[in-house]
């Protein structure tokens, strides 16, 4: 039961190459930025996050104690980090004057959840039209803070 780590090849794609020290720094922050944002998720996300990231647990110690296969907490875990690494669902966090309620809330499913517009429209009892329409206002948002930065 060897550990699985987290892909650092993944985590550090957008860095160029330095130094071993420097990349450990950079890995270093980069987990530290994960839990962080971990608190963004919800229930069982929330819980294989701290368990992968705070607790250290392997993928199939998890696998064995939500009654899965391994592959399935595998691919969960990589899905969640590339979504937290990600950012978009921060920068709509940050910009939350500018968007209501709802607005934040399908950002959520969308963005952190990874729920389809049909999914987020039956979960949240409006139109798919509407929860296309918000979308775009929000992804929007997301590109013109992208594009400032």
């Amino acid at each position: 039961m060897a550990k699985i780590s987290i892909n650092m090849a993944e985590i550090t794609s957008d860095t160029p190459s330095g130094s071993s020290d420097t990349l450990n720094r950079l890995y270093s922050d980069r987990i530290d930025m994960l839990r962080a944002r971990v608190s963004v998720l919800a229930g069982r996300d929330k819980a294989l996050m701290q368990m992968y990231l705070r607790n250290g647990s392997t993928f199939s110690q998890m696998a064995r104690l939500a009654g899965v296969n391994e592959a399935t907490i595998a691919r969960r875990i990589n899905k969640l980090i590339s979504r937290l690494v990600d950012g978009e669902y921060i920068t709509c966090l940050r910009k939350r004057n500018q968007l209501d309620a709802m607005d934040r809330c399908i950002a959520k499913d969308y963005f952190i959840e990874g729920l389809s517009q049909k999914k987020i429209a039956i979960k949240r009892n409006i139109t798919i039209y509407c929860v296309r329409k918000k979308l775009h206002k929000i992804q929007r948002l997301v590109r013109v803070t992208d594009g400032a930065a």
